[in-house]
């Protein structure tokens, strides 16, 4: 018996209401949890005031007693009861949509670990205290319409907008914490981790993938060990063979054994005229990949000689916005890894000594990128997309834009015309959901507001907003006065360090 289309449809619709509806609740006792965590503290702070000498001795034993009881490793009990600490603390409005189930117990770890730096400049006097509602409330309205992940993102480039110098102060120290360690997983196998600054992580993942997915869709640039099809039972009789080829042994005398051998294997070589040769398939994996490779230039490479900082050699693609007045000096403002969060001015100035483009963004008082510098129909859109998207446009994912590709949101067959205000980035799992070959029932529809938001269409009949990343990565200071202006306009500059374009990585 045929199903019932609209039946299915309300189906799927309703089974999707209760599974939002059950994440809210998951959110509400999540709050429930928290705001229990935080009454437990004022307990122990009663028990510290009447002995205060024991207070670690009394932290311990409370965190021992909830890890036993949750069944959860003690550093985890530690971080929920800090985190409950500091939202029921300074963050009313926070904690309010988190009781409300409007933001998820994983956007309230992220807000509260990226207000470390702004608490801190608090406490060093270095901003005041009312910045921190500032901070709560721009992360809160982000929070409330995007993924967990881009809020991490969003709210340490606010932090750092907010904060200012004290951020790249503590940059500086940060980095003194680089290391490395391992441990064992069981098996024959072990954890290698890396603590190291965040654009150089972000440019080794990018530079072994690009370098993984070339191996992968090129097989005959491996050296694959092949079977001896030249074999005859009788011997080697003093001839090597390999990879298709053959060779005399060059340690074995020249008896007329081995010449008649040697002659006897080329003339049947003659005979038997060219052979394919079929290069197996690589079936690893591309994670798999990336580790091989990894393990290969650890092993195989020589530390580089500008103070093994490998900066010179950082050939992916790294995207960094840093104002033109922190560039020339003018400032010490952090710069931004797009897509990640701050990055110290001075790694940028380097990065940037390497770069092979630039792009000028002008930006609006709101933060949204307007314009760029360039007038190519082309290419020029292209770069202003680039600045403008950041990353994949559909809601939650963080594919990286230079891993993406520009979309005609209303399809160029159909008419669409090929203008900003009809274009943006997807990557091409996203791309796929709205291509015309898939059935109606599955496919999604989109349309570009005047805003520059993408409304998606699901096959369910729900709509679900993206909105364009705002760039808040300087706060507005005013101009400089007549004497210290700089010789370059106070605007964006964005570049990529990039590699030529017949090269695969």
């Amino acid at each position: 018996m045929p199903t019932d289309p609209i039946a299915h449809r309300e189906a799927q619709a309703a089974l999707l209401d209760e599974w939002v509806q059950t994440r809210r609740q998951i959110a509400v006792l999540e709050a429930r949890s928290a705001g229990l965590l935080a009454d437990r503290l004022a307990l122990m702070d009663q028990d510290v005031v009447d002995t205060p000498m024991h207070r670690d001795a009394i932290w311990r034993s409370m965190l021992a007693e909830y890890s036993a009881a949750g069944r959860i490793a003690q550093g985890a009990a530690d971080h929920a009861f800090t985190d409950a600490r500091t939202l029921a603390d300074g963050f009313p409005a926070l904690q309010d949509a988190f009781t409300g189930g409007e933001v998820s117990a994983a956007h309230v770890r992220e807000i509260l670990h990226a207000s470390t730096a702004v608490t801190q400049a608090i406490t060093a006097g270095s901003i005041h205290p009312d910045t921190l509602g500032f901070y709560e409330a721009g992360a809160l309205e982000f929070a409330s319409r995007d993924a967990p992940a881009r809020t991490r993102a969003h709210v340490r480039e606010l932090a750092a907008a907010l904060v200012g110098l004290s951020l790249t102060e503590r940059h500086e120290n940060a980095v003194a914490e680089r290391g490395i360690s391992s441990r064992p997983l069981g098996d024959g196998l072990a954890m290698l981790q890396a603590v190291l600054p965040e654009y150089l992580v972000q440019a080794i993942i990018d530079r072994l993938t690009q370098m993984g997915r070339y191996q992968k869709q090129h097989p005959e640039h491996r050296n694959p060990t092949l079977p001896d099809d030249h074999d005859d039972g009788g011997g080697d009789d003093g001839v090597i063979f390999g990879d298709g080829t053959f060779t005399r042994d060059p340690f074995e005398e020249d008896t007329a054994e081995a010449l008649d051998a040697y002659w006897a294997h080329v003339d049947a070589m003659i005979a038997a005229g060219p052979q394919v040769t079929h290069i197996p398939a690589d079936a690893r994996t591309l994670d798999q990949i990336r580790a091989d490779l990894l393990t290969d230039l650890l092993l195989g490479a020589s530390p580089t000689d500008a103070q093994g900082t490998g900066l010179e050699n950082i050939t992916a693609h790294v995207q960094v916005t840093i104002s033109a007045n922190t560039l020339t000096g003018a400032d010490d403002r952090s710069a931004q890894l797009d897509g990640h969060g701050p990055l110290h001015p001075d790694a940028a100035r380097i990065l940037a000594g390497h770069a092979t483009s630039w792009t000028r963004l002008f930006l609006d008082p709101t933060g949204f990128v307007t314009q760029t510098d360039t007038y190519m129909p082309t290419a020029g859109m292209r770069r202003y997309l680039r600045a403008r998207d950041q990353h994949c446009r559909f809601p939650g994912c963080r594919m990286p834009v230079h891993r993406c590709e520009a979309d005609h949101t209303f399809d160029y067959a159909k008419g669409g015309r090929t203008e900003l205000r009809n274009l943006a980035n997807l990557c091409k799992t996203h791309h796929a959901l709205k291509h015309p070959d898939i059935p109606d029932a599955h496919r999604w529809t989109v349309r570009q507001l005047p805003d520059w938001t993408l409304q998606w269409t699901s096959p369910t009949g729900r709509t679900h907003n993206d909105r364009p990343p705002r760039r808040v990565m300087f706060v507005p200071s005013g101009p400089p006065a007549p004497a210290e202006q700089p010789s370059l306009p106070r605007t964006d500059i964005d570049w990529a360090a990039s590699t030529d374009a017949h090269a695969p990585f």
